[in-house]
């Protein structure tokens, strides 16, 4: 089979995967990989029809920046593709990078534009694979790192693909050829300072000298690391449904009964279900060491975006606990308390914006207050009458950082329910229902 029917044929291949209906997008810099996988879409939507658009990212990084766009409108317009062009602001005091910095926006954009359902191809190849294997292996990164991209994955509702990763930048530039396309070249790919570029331009030519199947070898190495991550990722999901399913509440003394490798697989599992940031390795061993040294004691570790608490025997997996409301009645610096609210509409919280509802059960009409905790808020449950809040709570071992962050919602002057952001806390009164 000739290189170019089969690049034809992974395309076919990955629009045959697509729902019917469901619009692709490709994402188009105008550099020759994205040029020919948007062309190659084209040929194929029109045998196999789906709807098709592009999509282009501005950074406005560099000058050039104008003539990536011009080029796109004008490929696009050739090849009667719809077009979209994003501007991005590219944050560079991140702390990640210009390069991370601008994937980190890129992706802001591509899922503001994509709606549930819809599918993106990305034109990364074979040679882009064996880039990120060398970069992870470098990081020292484990089997996730080395994996590198994934042929295609789920998230925030649409689809991501790659069709041409299994293909080599000289096939793909073989086939531009003959196909006669034009694209522009980005100067910044020149720039042997970034790390990739310096694998590019250096370390890959240098060894195929050597081993001239080095490129399409990573990128097998990074495959099969693909399988074996998958394979963790099985495993860690029946050691947390034997610990109970709770990605955000495992309990220790069981998840000490884990092998130490298995523990650390789990919690970083449990971080990515909850869409938390994975624990960089030193803070990882010393949640490990913690949970060794006091099973139920107050255990606090934290990296960017999450913290790890213990309580009464359960590890707990959270976003950072931020400060309750002041003494002056305001909450987080904006909020005037009491809140007025009809019991449906999504409740704006210093912590938020939560979705939850609050009905009688006999379906009338309500008005509510909602504010903080005040001290000495009683609530009438079935069976059992007038109760004190503070005692229901320490019935349910409420743990303190959720006490902090409680919200008590008054009909009249009678308090009928107690909400909390985990949304695992929610108390209604006799006669009431909170969802």
């Amino acid at each position: 089979m000739r290189e170019e029917s089969a690049l034809q044929s992974s395309i076919d291949d990955a629009l045959a995967g697509t729902p019917p209906g469901r619009c692709v997008w490709i994402a188009l810099s105008g550099g020759l990989d994205s040029s020919l996988l948007l062309t190659l879409a084209v040929d194929a939507c029109r045998r196999h029809p789906r709807p098709l658009r592009a999509l282009h990212v501005h950074h406005g990084l560099q000058a050039a920046g104008n003539d990536f766009a011009r080029h796109c409108r004008r490929l696009a317009s050739h090849l009667g593709v719809p077009l979209w062009v994003e501007r991005v602001d590219v944050d560079r005091s991140a702390g990640q990078g210009v390069e991370g910095a601008a994937r980190e926006a890129r992706y802001a954009a591509f899922a503001r534009r994509l709606a549930p359902g819809e599918t993106l191809w990305l034109a990364q190849h074979a040679d882009d694979q064996a880039e990120t294997l060398l970069l992870a292996a470098l990081r020292g990164s484990g089997v996730r790192g080395l994996a590198g991209m994934p042929s295609s994955r789920d998230g925030r509702g649409w689809r991501l693909a790659r069709p041409l990763l299994g293909a080599s930048r000289a096939a793909l530039e073989a086939e531009a050829k003959r196909l006669g396309l034009a694209w522009v070249e980005d100067p910044s790919n020149a720039d042997e300072r970034l790390d990739r570029n310096f694998l590019r331009h250096r370390v890959l030519p240098l060894l195929e000298t050597r081993w001239p199947a080095a490129t399409p070898r990573l990128a097998r190495s990074a495959a099969l690391a693909g399988e074996a991550d998958d394979l963790l990722d099985e495993l860690a999901a029946l050691d947390l449904a034997r610990l109970g399913g709770d990605p955000a509440l495992l309990p220790v003394v069981e998840l000490q009964a884990l092998s130490a490798p298995r523990q650390r697989l789990l919690i970083r599992y449990a971080c990515q279900r909850l869409g938390l940031s994975t624990p960089p390795a030193r803070r990882l061993e010393s949640l490990l060491d913690q949970l060794e040294a006091r099973v139920d004691g107050e255990v606090r570790v934290a990296w960017p975006g999450v913290e790890a608490r213990v309580w009464r025997g359960h590890l707990y997996l959270l976003r950072p606990v931020e400060e309750g409301p002041s003494d002056d009645g305001r909450g987080g610096g904006w909020l005037e308390w009491p809140v007025a609210w009809d019991g449906q509409a999504p409740l704006a919280t210093p912590w938020g914006v939560w979705n939850v509802t609050l009905r009688r059960d006999d379906g009338a009409a309500v008005s509510l207050r909602v504010a903080p905790r005040g001290g000495g808020e009683r609530l009438r449950l079935a069976g059992r009458g007038r109760r004190d809040l503070k005692r229901l709570l320490q019935e349910l071992e409420v743990p303190p950082w959720e006490r902090g962050r409680l919200l008590v919602v008054h009909h009249g002057e009678e308090a009928v329910a107690v909400l909390a952001p985990s949304g695992r806390w929610r108390l209604a009164a006799e006669g009431w229902s909170a969802a």
